[in-house]
């Protein structure tokens, strides 16, 4: 049976949708398309792409944040930490 897929996640996948946005973003982080000091998508804009709810796409900013790979910074945005602060 094929997966669903709606935006960018497959509603049917293995994995939880939060961490296959995670996934999704820290290959961004890792192929260079989000470089290091940028801002990455909001949590809302992250939910439109990827057709879920917007605590669907915040989980999934905490998991980059848990991971090491963005921090937040109050009132500007989530960053892409630079490889020698992750």
């Amino acid at each position: 049976m094929p997966a669903y897929v709606i935006g960018m996640v497959e509603l049917d996948g293995i994995d939880p949708l939060k961490v296959q946005i995670a996934d999704l973003v820290a290959r961004r982080i890792e192929s260079g398309e989000y470089a290091p000091k940028a801002r990455i998508p909001s949590a809302s804009a992250l939910a439109e792409e990827c057709g879920v709810s917007q605590r669907t796409a915040a989980d999934a900013v905490r998991i980059l944040k848990e991971r090491g790979l963005v921090r937040g910074v109050p009132g500007r945005g989530v960053f892409v930490l630079p490889g020698d602060e992750r």
